[in-house]
Parts: structure tokens; sequence; C-alpha cells
């Protein structure tokens, strides 16, 4: 367990991670041309609140600390789901756009609302755009990763 945890779990996490807030930070930046670094200002305000926006980089450092906290916390997730349910390893595109919907479940009708972030309200266009990055960035990455290295044993 512990060697697939690093040689796959860890690296696919960071690897997710990664895409991810690249994606969101290229996206709000086309979308506004405001600061980038207000996408993960907006990720520490979840635990900070407003202040956050006025923290500067280290208020970004904290929201990229969180957000890769949450990547991983997904991608452990998804690697034990896929353990437990072998079919999910047959239909890796729907796996994947399955999970990127539910990640943005997730976040969007439980997390953000339990948190301090300010409230976003739902326009269909900018979910679909932000569930098709999670899709993208997250879903379709750990699912195909996932197929390639599933280990033989149902045991790791």
């Amino acid at each position: 367990m512990k060697q697939y945890f690093t040689r796959v779990i860890l690296p696919s996490a960071l690897l997710v991670g990664t895409l991810d807030i690249t994606a969101a930070t290229i996206q709000y930046y086309m979308r506004t041309g405001k600061d980038p670094l207000n996408v993960p200002r907006f990720v520490a305000s979840g635990v900070f609140g407003q202040q956050a926006f006025s923290g500067g980089t280290p208020m970004a450092a904290w929201g990229l600390l969180f957000h890769y906290l949450i990547a991983f916390s997904f991608s452990v997730f998804f690697f034990w789901i896929y353990r437990k349910w072998a079919f999910l390893a047959k239909y890796r595109i729907l796996t994947g756009i399955l999970y990127g919907i539910f990640i943005w479940m997730v976040m969007n009708l439980v997390v953000l609302p339990l948190s301090n972030t300010p409230p976003l309200s739902l326009n269909i266009g900018k979910a679909a755009e932000a569930a098709s990055i999670l899709i993208c960035m997250i879903g379709l990455p750990l699912s195909f990763i996932a197929a390639r290295n599933r280990p033989a044993g149902r045991n790791l």
C-alpha cells in the first residue's frame, strides 16, 4: 500500500491539483482580466473569510495549500472507490465524467455553503464550465491513471 501511495496516488493528486488550479486561474484571468491570485485567495476565504482577499500573497499561499489538500482528499477517495467498484475500470471516460460532476456537486452543494467563502449565485453556464474543468483536469486523468496502475490484488 505504501509503495502504491507514493508511486501512484500522491503524484496523481499533485498532478490533478496542478491541472485544476492552472485551468481555474487561466479561466478566471481570461474571463475577468483580474489578478489570477484571486483564485487561491477565494479558496483561502473558505477558512479566513473576507480577510483572504486583502491578505496578499500569504493568503494566496494558504489557498494553494487548501486547494492541494482538497485535491489530495478527492484523489485518495477516487482510488479507494476505484478499488471497491471494479466496473469503474471498464468505463474510464464515463467514470471520469461522473467523478468530475461528483466533485462539482460536493464542492458547490456541501463544502462552499459550509465555508466562509462569499456566496455565489448559480449560473448554469459558469457551473457547466466549472464542472467541465473538474471533469477534464481531475476526473478523467484520475480515471485513466487508476486504470493504467490498477494493482493486481484487492488489498493494497
